[in-house]
């Protein structure tokens, strides 16, 4: 539970209807597995210990009082054991029968949850025998212990920062209006759903959807677990169909017509992050809640869950190619607009042969269809000096033909070297001034051509290279508009690729096609042998780690140790744990240097969930200690 990390289970048990027995032996035993597994929070299937499918069986005294007396003996063998457990069955209260989840810990029943919402509708009869719960809670006695009874109860954990668990059951979750709503509202980040939903055709994606958006909208983990084999199949058949979700993503979910347990790594830590974030996550209810405290041993999960290596990449590759249209399609758009405010129809980038000036020209193109401008007035510029080499210059000038763009060539060796006397720097020095110098001119070089043309600089540095403060400033860290400022080095790539594999043109495709295969290179310093000098991922590191570190630094918050952890998992096989945990000091300690570039960045569209603009997404002081990051750091 380190780090926030709370292993549940969902368990779908085999049972026999009406025999609460043998069904109390089969829970017993899959809990037994579920402790073993190190679940945390054990949820089983609504009415589970006598059979959803009892019918007016639910109306037999003898039938009641077995269930109830079984619930006792379970709740008793949960004695030292270290988890929360949610079990379904009947209860009467108050000559009224109610559809109720009993939680347990520790050998005791901390509380009885009613279902709120009971249908009677379509093949669903619970109103013959079931009343709906009462949502402030009310003591209720069994076996001499006071126990409360009603749907406003919350189960929180003492020791385990953020862990507050909801329940609601099965209908609950279906209606306009679930009790899971309130529950968050009132601090809950886990919510249990114990069900006994039937299976129809198409059924379980409408299922998969509900899990989904409710984690979603409440901004929770969510465990669903239902009933399965074992149920009377008299008129209808349960699949077991199990999820375990988390922010609007399902961890984990079985395949149904199987009694499965499933086991999910929710991260509570995130839950509250993405809380924190949202300042319309809502107000809390004016209802009467009861929270009940229970304790968990704190140790370490061991995870199930994977962390992809590049999170801003989706996996599949349908689901890439449609990011990637949907990205190039709000840079376009976000051009498109400054254009027409503008009245302008000309612009100008500098093009190097290499993959973010690439994708800002096909940006660019594409804005210049869009408006129905003709390419001719886009001006790609190549300004050679000391590090151009003859593949990357050859590659800006093929994509600048290819594009039917306007190419235009400012060879900057002799304006830097008169530069370089004026400020009495040697040409032999490979400093950081010898290499400013050639961004800043180039920068210059562009301004001037755009006022000289009527025309806008188009930027073309990306996301990740501002999070590391990879520009140089006043150079090409500056531009009238920035395409690229939300787009993270490891989708450039793909961008481009997706373009390359789309745009229907050889030629093109080709020239991409190198220029994806060019090493990624500010070329600044002179080849050797007309071979790039200069890679940029041997001096700031991999992008992949720098990009996996943003992500999960400013999208889930998490602190260095975590993002250690994640980091060793995402990257097994691909990097060492001293290499990723050197670049991680790296990362932190350029991310908080180099802010005062980020603090006056030009405009630029927001692509993803993950932005640096000081306008938006991080409004952070140029001026911050990073001393908190690194001093955890240096524990690792």
């Amino acid at each position: 539970m380190k780090h926030g990390f709370i292993k549940v289970a969902a368990v779908t048990p085999k049972i026999k209807v009406a025999d609460p027995a043998y069904n109390a032996a089969v829970i017993s035993e899959r809990l037994e597995e579920a402790y073993a597994k190190g679940a945390k929070i054990i949820v089983f299937p609504e009415l589970c210990l006598t059979g959803y499918t009892c019918g007016d069986l639910f109306l037999q005294q003898l039938l009641l009082e077995e269930a109830c007396a079984w619930l006792l003996k379970i709740a008793k063998g949960t004695e030292g054991k270290d988890a929360l457990v949610f079990i379904g069955l009947p209860m009467e209260r108050a000559g009224k029968l109610y559809n109720v989840a009993a939680v347990l810990w520790n050998g005791r029943i901390l509380g009885l949850v009613p279902k709120a919402n009971i249908p009677s509708y379509a093949e669903f009869y619970e109103g013959r025998h079931f009343s709906e719960g009462n949502q402030e809670p009310v003591p209720f006695v069994l076996d001499g212990q006071t126990i409360p009874f009603g749907t406003n109860i919350l189960f929180e954990c003492e020791n385990v920062h953020g862990l507050s668990v909801g329940c609601e059951i099965c209908e609950d979750l279906w209606v306009a209006n679930p009790p899971g709503t309130n529950h968050a509202m009132m601090g809950a980040t886990v919510i249990a759903n114990l069900s006994a939903s039937n299976e129809t055709v198409g059924k379980d994606e409408y299922r998969e959807l509900l899990v989904k958006s409710s984690s979603a909208r409440l901004i929770c983990g969510y465990i669903y677990t239902s009933a399965g084999e074992g149920e009377s199949t008299q008129d209808l058949v349960f699949g077991g169909h199990n999820l375990i979700a988390e922010n609007g993503t399902v961890l984990v979910q079985t395949k149904r017509f199987r009694c499965e347990a499933i086991y999910g790594d929710i991260d509570v830590e995130r839950i509250l992050a993405d809380r924190r974030r949202m300042g319309t996550f809502g107000k809390a209810p004016q209802t009467a809640y009861q929270k009940v405290s229970f304790r968990l041993h704190v140790s370490e999960t061991k995870l199930n869950r994977s962390f992809s290596c590049m999170p801003f990449v989706p996996g599949d590759e349908e689901k890439r190619n449609k990011r990637c249209e949907e990205i190039l399609s709000i840079q376009s758009y976000g051009l498109k607009k400054r254009y027409e405010h503008a009245g302008l129809s000309t612009a100008v980038m500098g093009i190097s042969g290499g993959l973010d000036s690439t994708l800002a020209l096909l940006v660019t193109v594409r804005t210049f269809d869009m408006l129905g401008l003709p390419r001719k007035g886009i001006i790609a510029v190549t300004m050679p000096c000391f590090g151009t080499t003859n593949r990357t210059y050859d590659n800006a000038c093929k994509l600048a033909h290819a594009l039917g763009t306007t190419l235009e060539e400012v060879d900057i060796r002799e304006a830097v070297n008169v530069h370089f006397r004026d400020i009495g720097q040697d040409a032999k020095v490979h400093d950081v001034t010898y290499e400013n110098a050639q961004a800043r001119e180039r920068t210059q070089v562009l301004m001037d051509i755009a006022n000289r043309r009527n025309g806008l600089v188009i930027g073309t540095g990306d996301m990740s290279e501002l999070a590391l403060g990879w520009a140089t400033y006043n150079g090409d860290h500056m531009s009238m508009y920035g395409v690229n400022a939300g787009v993270p080095k490891t989708l450039v790539r793909h961008l481009v690729q997706y373009y390359s594999d789309t745009c229907g043109d050889r030629v093109l495709s080709e020239v991409l096609t190198d220029v994806l295969d060019t090493p990624v290179s500010p070329e600044l310093l002179p080849p050797v042998d007309g071979v790039i000098s200069q890679k940029t991922e041997d001096l700031v590191g991999p992008y992949e780690l720098h990009d996996f570190f943003l992500y999960y630094m400013l999208r889930g918050g998490f602190p260095p140790a975590k993002l250690y952890r994640v980091a060793k998992i995402a990257f097994a096989g691909l990097y060492d744990e001293e290499t990723i945990l050197y670049w991680m000091k790296v990362f932190y300690r350029r991310f908080f240097g180099q802010q005062f570039k980020r603090s006056c960045l030009p405009d630029g569209p927001k692509v993803g969930s993950v932005a640096v603009s000081p306008r938006g997404d991080l409004r952070m002081p140029s001026d911050a200690s990073a001393r908190l990051w690194m001093d955890e750091v240096e524990k690792l």
